[in-house]
């Protein structure tokens, strides 16, 4: 239902003045037309010419390959490339559901927070339009769950494909890693050469799309040594980061001026909920305390240790966002961390008032960011 309500909405805010007229120059169905924002453009246009131009590196090709199957000019086809993003999102929560259930140990919060899922900081992108986001954290979700059944293979192959999508995917081994090797050692076990391997191999798999990616551009740019950029004299030669630094200053505190205060204000609330609740964990399991045995209180489903390599992913990515790299689109990325749902049912079950506060902000900000992006207003 609330689905609905935001595509409603969506096509409702359509009818406001566009602040870029660009999609206009589009032919696209008139339901279809809102979604055409932002990065969207670049994947239509990498979709049916390939990588043209040097920034669209920016890009990976995920979401490109399934734009020039599905979005090629056809109706029914783009009809049914919403509905494919539609069925994904759905089973997204199913699966959110199912990996909180296993974390959580509880039906109540599992349910809890799959409702809370629903309530996404960017529901254009997630629910609705042909973008990275909802794919990624599909796969994200799936590789997830797979590694807290220990599935390693299958959990290697989802994060794979979740790297075709965005790059951060290869952040995601992190979860192979703590369970092959970290796991094993905080029990005393001292990870055999099989182990290690395995681990090598599965991380190698995860990202290959990533190093697959690099060696594509390596080939395109720098076969030719007299005209080749500067960046395939670098080690590593990264197209991936000399494209978001040129032409998207994308680097260490580059974002930290003040005119990107409201950027980081925006983002504030998620960040905060991420940090507040990966600490909370981390303190309640031993990890971020220098007491051997957590106190009575701190035993209850939020400090099941097997969230624990959860928090450290959240951590980590957080600092990532907010040190190098444009912090609000942790308003998009935010879903893929089935974390910040936890946080949020961590917040209604032991901080009513603030979990309200944040239910609330997640309404009006849903709500907001889905006229912003009919009407091609930042952020996006």
């Amino acid at each position: 239902m609330l689905r609905l309500v935001f595509f409603v909405l969506l096509q409702l805010a359509a009818h406001f003045p566009l602040f870029d007229a660009s999609p206009l120059l589009v032919a696209l169905p008139r339901p279809l037309h809102p979604l055409l924002r932002w990065d969207t453009f670049h994947f239509l246009h990498v979709a049916k010419h390939g990588y043209v131009y040097e920034h669209e590196w920016a890009f990976f090709p995920g979401a490109i390959y399934l734009t020039r199957y599905l979005l090629d000019g056809d109706s029914l086809s783009n009809i049914l490339s919403v509905g494919l993003v539609t069925v994904l999102a759905c089973d997204t929560s199913q699966t959110l559901y199912s990996l909180s259930l296993h974390h959580l140990q509880s039906p109540a919060l599992a349910l809890s927070a799959s409702l809370l899922s629903l309530l996404p900081t960017s529901p254009a992108t997630l629910y609705f339009a042909p973008y990275s986001e909802p794919f990624f954290t599909y796969f994200s979700y799936r590789g997830m769950l797979c590694c807290a059944t220990q599935q390693w293979l299958k959990a290697s192959l989802f994060f794979a494909l979740a790297s075709t999508f965005r790059s951060n995917g290869i952040l995601l081994s992190v979860f192979i890693f703590w369970g092959l090797i970290v796991q094993p050692a905080m029990t005393k076990q001292i990870p055999r050469m099989r182990a290690i391997i395995k681990t090598i191999t599965l991380t190698a798999i995860v990202i290959a799309p990533f190093i697959a990616y690099h060696f594509v551009a390596y080939v395109v740019f720098c076969s030719e040594t007299r005209s080749s950029p500067t960046w395939c004299s670098q080690f590593p030669p990264s197209i991936y980061t000399h494209v978001q630094s040129t032409y998207w200053n994308v680097g260490f505190l580059r974002y930290w001026t003040l005119s990107q205060l409201p950027n980081f204000l925006l983002a504030a609330p998620t960040l905060l909920v991420i940090l507040a609740f990966s600490l909370h964990h981390l303190k309640g399991t031993g990890l971020g305390s220098s007491k051997r045995k957590p106190e009575p209180r701190l035993h209850c489903a939020f400090q099941n240790a097997t969230i624990t390599p959860h928090a450290i992913h959240g951590i980590i990515f957080s600092f990532i966002l907010i040190f190098a790299s444009h912090t609000q689109i942790v308003l998009r990325l935010a879903a893929s961390m089935p974390l910040v749902y936890w946080a949020a049912a961590w917040l209604l079950s032991e901080h009513p008032a603030i979990g309200r506060l944040w239910v609330t902000w997640s309404l009006l900000w849903g709500i907001t960011s889905v006229i912003c992006w009919a009407t091609f207003l930042p952020p996006a």
